[in-house]
């Protein structure tokens, strides 16, 4: 696959914030349907606790995980990149013999956090390499309690048993503490993990440092296994299918846990100083009894039930109350509006494929100009499932034998009518700014089945070729690699700026387009300047967003995705 090389860099937004910063407790939950919470509409299963803290700050109704399914849409979150650009496209497999990880030159926010003077933390589950090189305490968590692998059992009683027994599925692995064996874990492991976000804040308190706290919660996530008391308890208890019981009672007792951790950021004094994340990482599973209404698609699905997901920010004077935030955004943006809050420098040749959202959840604005896409792409045996939102507009491919849809989402928030007839040019543009970005898509480096990679080379994948057809071919030319070009600054204020070393020619041609394949700016036979450089004043008029800049120098054609920010 032809590899575009794209520099992403941060619109930098300015906003009040407390002169000391910010703890951030981030709840990320598994496989939770859309409609599973009181808020979001759920009538048969009670979440007080939750449904008080996103009543009481800003609830995101169109938020998206990065991924429909559970290992790349973490890697993305805590990367702040498409885990497509670094070859984390599918799940780690559940094996114990996995040798593989996020590379170790993915910084991820929790160095950020740590460099930044923040004591860091990590509850539950990791899902991103279990070898030494890949462990949390070696990615930038100081303290981790729980599991490396896709899941984990609910009973101690049950999994100790069966980890002792012939059964050796890692879900059945013990708990660990930095590394050392758990064996005095004897609740309900739902229960555990809240009781350790609880020690890790004391803990954190008394170290008199501000902390981030990744509160990551198995629950819901298959196996379906539930408390007896909880799946009495009022409302659930008159659930008839039994699977959808247990899926409940799973969720009231995360429900129960973000009570506890509530009760110990009070109790230390530190609650109106803490952000509360939360969100779960892709969409619920209909397999396991989840619901997502009124939303269409699942888990695994790049309709709006795969990847569209609950969240909500909440920070006492900090997040507005009350409100919902309508605008699109994605678990993306999360890495550079925490460095925003933590007051924490990101590196230079740190890649983001998200934006600083603060600002603009605060004002209540629309943090995405009109150009700018958020997208999800799920190989799938031979064929690629994608999702493209800009706007109120949604594009979606379930694979390359099914003609392209369009969506009105704002109309049309199941995804049951089809405008692209209508529509055509909406259709052509999200597609030309998908077949952008899938262009520095990266071959995989794992994939969690022996199945999954034999699909992946007998059928020739990725094939975005048949996938994006002719939007593919807007920059469809021979790609350079910046080893020869070097581009600056970025974000851009008025001008663009690049150097090609041994150029071929003195003059340069250059075509700005915007993320739909529309010129915005076309100039030939840019001389080169007494330093050997190109300089191109860009028009007065052009706004602020994200861009293509594709130089032609002779032979060669070097393309980067830049930033104007004026």
């Amino acid at each position: 696959m032809r590899k575009l090389l794209l520099f992403t860099t941060l619109f930098i937004f300015t906003s009040f914030v407390n002169a000391q910063n910010p703890n951030i407790v981030f709840v990320l939950v598994d496989d939770l349907g859309y409609g599973d919470l009181g808020y979001t509409g759920a009538k048969d299963i009670p979440t007080p606790n939750i449904d008080q803290l996103a009543n009481q700050g800003t609830k995101f109704t169109s938020a998206y995980a990065v991924h429909p399914f559970c290992g790349p849409s973490r890697m993305g979150l805590i990367t702040g990149r498409y885990p497509h650009e670094f070859g984390a496209q599918f799940n780690l497999a559940d094996n114990s013999s996995v040798t593989k990880g996020i590379p170790a030159n993915q910084r991820m926010m929790s160095n950020m956090f740590q460099d930044a003077g923040y004591r860091t933390g990590l509850v539950g589950k990791w899902h991103l390499g279990s070898e030494s090189q890949y462990h949390p305490n070696n990615r930038g968590f100081d303290d981790f309690y729980g599991f490396l692998y896709g899941g984990h059992r609910y009973f101690p009683a049950e999994y100790k048993a069966a980890y002792n027994g012939p059964n050796s599925w890692v879900y059945n692995h013990p708990l660990e503490h930095n590394g050392t064996i758990v064996t005095d874990d004897d609740e309900y492991i739902t229960d555990e993990l809240s009781h350790q976000g609880v020690r890790f804040i004391n803990e954190s308190v008394a170290a008199n440092k501000p902390f981030f706290l990744f509160m990551s919660y198995n629950a819901p996530h298959s196996p379906l296994e539930a408390k007896t008391e909880d799946m009495n308890v009022d409302v659930i208890k008159d659930i008839a299918n039994l699977d959808r019981r247990k899926y409940a009672a799973m969720v009231y007792a995360v429900d129960r846990g973000m009570k506890e951790i509530v009760d110990a950021l009070k109790a230390k004094n530190v609650y109106n100083n803490t952000l509360i994340i939360f969100m779960s990482d892709n969409g619920g599973s209909l397999k396991f009894a989840a619901n997502n209404g009124p939303l269409s698609g699942q888990k695994g699905d790049t309709l709006e039930g795969g990847f569209r997901v609950p969240t909500f920010f909440h920070w006492p004077n900090n997040v507005p109350a009350g409100v919902n935030y309508d605008y699109p955004i994605t678990a993306l943006d999360f890495y550079p509006t925490f460095a925003h809050l933590a007051g924490a420098t990101i590196q230079p040749n740190k890649d983001l494929d998200g934006l600083n959202i603060w600002n603009h959840v605060v004002a209540g604005t629309n943090a995405r100009n009109d150009n700018e896409i958020i997208m999800s792409v799920r190989h799938d045996n031979a064929s690629n499932r994608v999702g493209i939102r800009r706007g109120d507009w949604k594009a979606y491919r379930l694979n390359n034998n099914q003609d392209w849809k369009l969506y009105n989402l704002k109309n049309d928030i199941g995804e049951t009518t089809n405008l692209s007839a209508t529509n055509p040019t909406i259709l052509s543009e999200l597609k030309s700014a998908g077949a952008f970005i899938v262009k520095d898509f990266a071959e995989p480096l794992w994939f969690h089945s022996t199945n999954a990679e034999s699909a992946w080379n007998n059928n020739n994948m990725p094939n975005f070729e048949a996938t994006f057809g002719e939007a593919l071919s807007i920059d469809d030319e021979n790609m350079f690699e910046n080893s020869r070009f070097s581009f600056y600054p970025n974000p851009v204020k008025s001008k663009i700026n690049f150097t090609i070393n041994n150029a071929n020619s003195n003059m340069s041609d250059v075509i700005l387009y915007d993320l739909q394949g529309r010129i915005i700016q076309s100039i030939q036979n840019l001389k080169q300047d007494k330093n050997n450089s190109f300089t191109l004043q860009l028009l007065p008029n052009i706004p602020n967003g994200v861009y293509m800049a594709k130089v032609k120098n002779s032979k060669s054609v070097f393309a980067y995705r830049i930033v104007v920010s004026k």
